[in-house]
């Protein structure tokens, strides 16, 4: 089964058509019943772990949602925790707002707490560089090497 947005649009970003779409979404509601699935399709996904009645949730909502305008080749999916609490049990949540980052369907990064935009753009950059095939030790040695 294919991923849909709510509106219908396929989340698959490589599709240049998704793609443009995209650019006139902001973020993905993510649940039980797709998040299998969009991480699967997509090759970078970002999810923020929230609730309505957290205050650094709603501050950290704004910076979200523009750095979803600003990079319409990441999926930026938002999963509500009360409303999906197996969802949230699953992913281990235990502070709110997290943010995890996949690349190719790999957990490559998981913080709690809002941050601010600038940190957020820093994540992004080092998410795509992110090499999740190559073991830590590789970079090690690479490193070691050089």
């Amino acid at each position: 089964m294919k991923a849909k947005h709510p509106l219908g649009y396929l989340l698959r970003v490589s599709d240049p058509k998704v793609r443009e779409e995209r650019e006139h979404m902001s973020t993905v509601e993510l649940g039980a019943e797709n998040f299998d699935a969009v991480l699967a399709e997509n090759e970078i996904v970002f999810v923020d772990f929230w609730a309505s009645w957290c205050g650094p949730c709603r501050q950290f909502a704004p910076v979200f949602e523009n750095a979803a305008l600003t990079h319409p080749d990441v999926v930026f999916g938002k999963v509500d925790t009360e409303a999906e609490r197996a969802l949230a049990g699953a992913a281990q949540i235990t502070s709110i707002p997290t943010l995890m980052a996949f690349k190719n369907g790999a957990l490559v990064f998981s913080q709690p707490g809002a941050l601010p935009a600038p940190a957020l753009e820093q994540v992004i950059d080092a998410v795509r560089e992110f090499d999740p095939t190559r073991a830590p030790s590789d970079d090690a040695g690479a490193r070691r090497s050089a």
